[in-house]
């Protein structure tokens, strides 16, 4: 099934102000998923898209410096986060 551009563009919106609600703290894949009611490999797709245009970071090991196998946290790049604070200050 193919998500128009319009419908995809929504869909980054809503996990941008979820991040931005939960900053500074990092936020698994699957809890974002579970927040915007989507599935998770698809959200993953989304956060990756969203990695290359430098919005988010991704975060590949805990809080001890240890990589995960085959997790990745997720927190809002500095600048996405200033052109977040900035809009909502409106």
């Amino acid at each position: 099934m193919k998500i128009s551009k319009e419908k995809k563009n929504k869909i980054f919106e809503q996990i941008l102000n979820y991040l931005y609600s939960v900053n500074p703290r990092p936020i698994f894949t699957s809890y974002i998923a579970r927040e915007i009611a989507r599935d998770e490999e698809f959200v993953k797709k989304l956060l990756l898209a969203l990695k290359k245009k430098n919005l988010v970071i991704e975060l590949k090991k805990n809080n001890k410096g240890v990589q995960y196998k085959r997790r990745s946290r997720w927190v809002l790049s500095p600048e996405a986060y200033q052109a977040f604070k900035k809009r909502i200050e409106i």
